[in-house]
């Protein structure tokens, strides 16, 4: 599966600022921004993440994941002391 496919299914299915995805062989990382993780769990974020993807996981299109969920200021916040 396609990064970009990725990126649309998440855009399309949540209602997201940003959506990145990266992939290194079959691990995929994703970064999710939207005021839709503003109060949630962590585990309710990546079951969020993980909801528009299920088909490609249970097909074994998508193996491994690796989710990062960001409010837009938590993802400002990461940006000014992760460069």
């Amino acid at each position: 599966m396609e990064c970009n496919e990725i990126e649309q299914l998440l855009s399309q299915a949540l209602a997201l600022d940003e959506v990145h995805v990266s992939q290194d062989g079959t691990h995929y990382k994703i970064v999710a921004v939207g005021e839709c993780f503003d109060g949630v769990s962590r585990v309710k974020q990546q079951q969020m993440i993980y909801g528009p993807l299920m088909e490609h996981v249970t097909s074994g299109a998508l193996h491994a994941i690796t989710i990062n969920a960001f409010t837009p200021t938590q993802w400002k916040r990461e940006k000014i002391f992760n460069m």
